[in-house]
């Protein structure tokens, strides 16, 4: 974690509850010669537009205190949905969509493929298991994983 995203998310903490947010990843990233940081969050309804606007009305100004913290030629500061087809980035995430359907990259072949389709089915050691639609289940290692993200059927 950086400075920047770490005391992004010790300001936003205590203002989701209030919204009904839940906060799922917070990145600040390098994009074309600009930096963006942004904040993705869930609610178990859906995210509204509105909810993205009044959480970046609530933060943005909070956020602004640390400038310091940010390079000279300033950032832009983004709040949206985790969204449908979101990264899941810890064995407690995958945990929590066990019986979703999600794309599992590996870092390198297995199985003959390094992304595999299928219903998550259980975690177990920072690993998944996975039901492809060929009915096999397939299990990764933690150390096999590059990336988890959900996917639409």
């Amino acid at each position: 974690m950086s400075k920047i995203t770490d005391k992004t998310r010790e300001i936003l903490e205590p203002l989701l509850p209030d919204l009904g947010l839940e906060l799922w990843d917070v990145e600040f990233v390098r994009e074309d010669g600009l930096h963006y940081l942004r904040v993705y969050v869930d609610k178990p309804e859906g995210v509204s537009l509105d909810d993205c606007e009044a959480l970046s009305r609530l933060a943005d100004p909070l956020i602004d205190e640390y400038d310091e913290l940010f390079p000279e030629d300033g950032y832009f500061f983004e709040v949206s949905s985790a969204g449908a087809e979101r990264k899941l980035r810890s064995p407690a995430d995958y945990a929590r969509f066990v019986g979703s359907y999600a794309a599992v990259r590996l870092f390198k072949a297995k199985f003959g493929r390094k992304e595999h389709l299928g219903h998550i089915v259980s975690t177990e050691d920072g690993g998944i298991t996975i039901k492809a639609k060929s009915g096999e289940e397939l299990s990764f290692l933690a150390d096999e994983i590059s990336a988890v993200r959900l996917r639409l059927e």
